[in-house]
C-alpha cells in the first residue's frame, strides 16, 4: 500500500517556509523589512501565515541574494524592475520550481551515497 502524497497546502507557518527555504527565520524578518512584496498576513493569534505566492517571492529573494550575489538594494531594483516589467510572478515562480529541483537533485545524491557499498580495504 503506498503513501497518499501530501495536499497542497494553503498556508505556511514561518517554521514551514523557513524549513522548505533553508533560511533562518530572523534572516527572513529582516527580508520582510526590506522587500516590499514580503508582507504576510498574521492570524488571529499574531503569527505569520504565507501563501504559496509570498513563498514564491521568499524564494525569488533568496536566489537573487544568494545566488545571483546580489546586496539588498540591488535585490530590491531587480524585485522592482521585474514588477514593472509584468514579469515579477512568473520569476518567482521559476525560482521556487528552480528551488524544487536543486533539491531534489541534492536529496537523489544523499540516496545513492547511502546505496553505495563500503569501500573494501586492503590486507
Amino acid at each position: 500500500m503506498s503513501a497518499k502524497p501530501e495536499p497542497v497546502r494553503e498556508f505556511y507557518s514561518i517554521g514551514d517556509v523557513c524549513e522548505m527555504l533553508e533560511l533562518k527565520p530572523h534572516v527572513l524578518r529582516y527580508w520582510e523589512s526590506q522587500f516590499k512584496v514580503l508582507s504576510p498576513n498574521k492570524n488571529r493569534s499574531g503569527n505569520r501565515v504565507y501563501t504559496r505566492r509570498e513563498l514564491e517571492f521568499v524564494q525569488l529573494v533568496k536566489h537573487l541574494l544568494y545566488t545571483e550575489k546580489y546586496t539588498v538594494e540591488g535585490a530590491r531594483q531587480q524585485l522592482e524592475s521585474r514588477r514593472r516589467d509584468g514579469g515579477l510572478r512568473a520569476t518567482a515562480r521559476q525560482a521556487l520550481d528552480l528551488q524544487s529541483i536543486l533539491q531534489l537533485e541534492k536529496d537523489l545524491k544523499d540516496i545513492l551515497i547511502t546505496l553505495q557499498p563500503p569501500a573494501r580495504r586492503s590486507p
